[in-house]
């Protein structure tokens, strides 16, 4: 769900390619504009509006069809917004934030209901919680050496592409028949190698993180 133009996310970061580190970028670098009521940030509300709609149709109706395709919605605005912010350059610092914010949010919902449906196990759940805690404790040393965020790594995308993916499978695949039973395999094989991908981005991440903290940030990035 995230798009490359809309900057960097705590999280997802590493490096811009596989095995590469990326460079870091300043807390507050101030290229983008203080702009709110843009369209492609009204695309990102909406999305992040729909979180809770998702989980009570999970948990509450267990209206698993509408639930998939609030996040085949979710996925479409996503993509849309991320055209609209290039190609009529209504970037913002707040859809920097929005971005990734929706991403995670999405996934924690999925992966919370989905457990609590027992369609995955808690394991999964505290192994994809435990790497972002660990995320977060590293983005604030990179911040108390006077950097901000790193930039969204390729790792960290395809991390959360496939956990997107995952998910929705997972869920349709919780029903009987052949269909369902193709998209249970397909859904533990896309979430099994995101949490892989994920994993490996938050090892680059500590790799950078490591290395920034032995140099503090030059003035005017903090």
């Amino acid at each position: 769900m995230g798009t490359a133009s809309k900057g960097a996310a705590p999280l997802d970061a590493g490096s811009s390619a596989p095995g590469q580190l990326a460079e870091p970028r300043p807390a507050d670098d101030g290229r983008l504009p203080d702009r709110i009521w843009t369209v492609p940030n009204v695309l990102s509300m909406a999305r992040l509006a729909g979180v809770p709609v998702f989980v009570w149709l999970v948990l509450g109706p267990k209206a698993d069809a509408w639930a998939v395709g609030l996040l085949i919605a979710a996925s479409a605005t996503d993509w849309l917004d991320g055209k609209i912010a290039r190609a009529w350059h209504q970037e913002s610092r707040l859809g920097q934030v929005l971005d990734p914010a929706a991403d995670r949010l999405y996934i924690g919902a999925m992966l919370i209901a989905l457990a609590l449906r027992a369609i995955i196990p808690w394991w999964l759940v505290a192994v994809l919680v435990a790497r972002e805690l660990l995320l977060g404790l590293a983005l604030l040393r990179l911040r108390a050496h006077g950097y901000g965020p790193l930039q969204v790594s390729f790792v960290g995308k395809a991390a959360t592409l496939c956990l997107l993916y995952a998910f929705p499978l997972l869920l349709l695949g919780a029903y009987s028949g052949t269909a369902a039973e193709v998209a249970k395999v397909a859904g533990w094989a896309f979430g099994l190698w995101g949490t892989a991908l994920y994993w490996w981005a938050a090892g680059l991440y500590l790799v950078q993180v490591r290395q920034l903290s032995s140099n503090p940030a030059p003035p005017g990035q903090s």
